[in-house]
């Protein structure tokens, strides 16, 4: 007996000691949530600051200034940032639905599910009058491509993300892809051929309309897809530095590019690397992290050719590659820190991330939302 209470002694400290030992030698996995929580506590933040309303919540475009306005771009970004903190562990299914919601609410007609581009607070209710009316297809692309991720995220039983995603693509489809050029419109306003061949050069989200193809198994995106990646090229080839102007004139079925003025569309930016195509680089990631396309990788290493070469990214450029101004802006910064993340370029990734606000600007919708939902992929 006390041979074997000595042996079952001896064991229970053999036992004891090797859970001890393993305790020990687990391995901490602080860094990786902390890098994960980074992004998701800019996202709490950016949504304290931006987002509000009740079973219908909105994003707030208007920084504070007068009356409250929103966007379908901002709608946009604001739906794709929850599904896209909902894949990092957040629990943000509740305000994917009520962003979800307010889109429904203010879809220009019940038959027309493209989202009317502006609401201002008129007497106490978001509304939508005249141009408001019209869309704007950057705002509908992004709601589009966030209602897929939603499908595949949370299925659609309760809420029917893929029907609304399918009937808002054929909406598009219709209205907003020009029917010669097969490339994205400015919005369903744009019916006169002049109108129709003005390009904002950030719509040009390739891997989205490859998504939409597969997605739909319509092989019109499929063309569209094939049409942008074509300017995409010859847009890179314009210039040494390889980047975007704002917007650009694109005619014919094999895309004649020709450049626009100053005021000519909508700011003395129009001809230059402004607060429009700032996006670019994020888009071509969006892109490239979608589809490993590699044209789409050798015209984004051209642009972070030139950004490296930069003591530090400023806001607006000239074609040439000329700063306009010496001040840094987070939407001209943010783009180009996911860029160079998804091309693994550390040194562009290092110098850009020390740009960045280490906390959500209050006042500035657009910088703070391309920084969240840029940062968020």
């Amino acid at each position: 007996m006390k041979r074997k209470t000595l042996l079952w002694g001896i064991l229970g400290i053999a036992i004891v000691a090797g859970i001890v030992v393993g305790f020990t030698n687990m391995q901490p996995t602080a860094p990786v949530q902390a890098k994960t929580n980074q992004s998701v506590t800019l996202y709490n933040q950016w949504k304290k600051a931006y987002v509000a309303g009740g079973s219908k919540k909105y994003v707030k475009s208007n920084n504070s200034q007068g009356a409250t306005k929103v966007i379908s771009e901002g709608q946009g970004y604001g739906m794709l940032a929850t599904v896209l903190a909902a894949k990092k562990g957040a629990n943000t299914h509740s305000t994917f639905n009520q962003l979800y919601s307010y889109y429904h609410a203010h879809r220009i007609s019940s038959k027309n599910p493209l989202m009317s581009w502006e609401q201002t607070s008129r007497r106490g209710r978001l509304t939508s009058v005249g141009s408001e009316k019209n869309s704007a297809t950057d705002g509908d692309l992004d709601i589009a491509y966030s209602l897929i991720l939603a499908d595949k995220k949370w299925g659609s039983k309760k809420t029917n993300y893929k029907a609304a995603a399918k009937a808002l693509l054929a909406a598009i489809k219709k209205r907003e892809i020009n029917k010669t050029t097969y490339l994205p419109k400015m919005g369903n306003w744009a019916t006169s051929s002049y109108d129709q061949s003005k390009l904002r050069t950030s719509d040009l989200m390739t891997g989205y309309f490859k998504t939409f193809a597969k997605y739909t198994k319509d092989r019109t995106w499929t063309k569209v897809a094939s049409q942008s990646q074509k300017a995409i090229v010859k847009l890179s080839a314009r210039n040494k530095s390889g980047l975007f102007p704002d917007f650009i004139k694109a005619t014919g079925k094999t895309i004649k590019l020709s450049a626009v003025k100053p005021y000519q569309i909508e700011s003395g930016r129009d001809n230059q690397y402004g607060y429009n195509a700032c996006r670019v680089p994020w888009r071509l990631a969006q892109t490239y992290l979608i589809t490993k396309d590699g044209t789409t990788k050798r015209v984004l290493k051209k642009q972070l050719a030139f950004f490296n070469k930069r003591k530090k990214i400023t806001a607006v450029y000239t074609m040439s590659g000329k700063a306009v101004n010496n001040y840094t802006n987070t939407a001209f910064t943010a783009p180009v820190n996911m860029a160079a993340r998804t091309l693994k370029q550390t040194s562009l990734k290092k110098k850009t991330a020390k740009q960045l606000p280490k906390s959500i600007e209050k006042r500035n919708y657009f910088s703070a939302t391309l920084q969240v939902v840029t940062g968020l992929q």
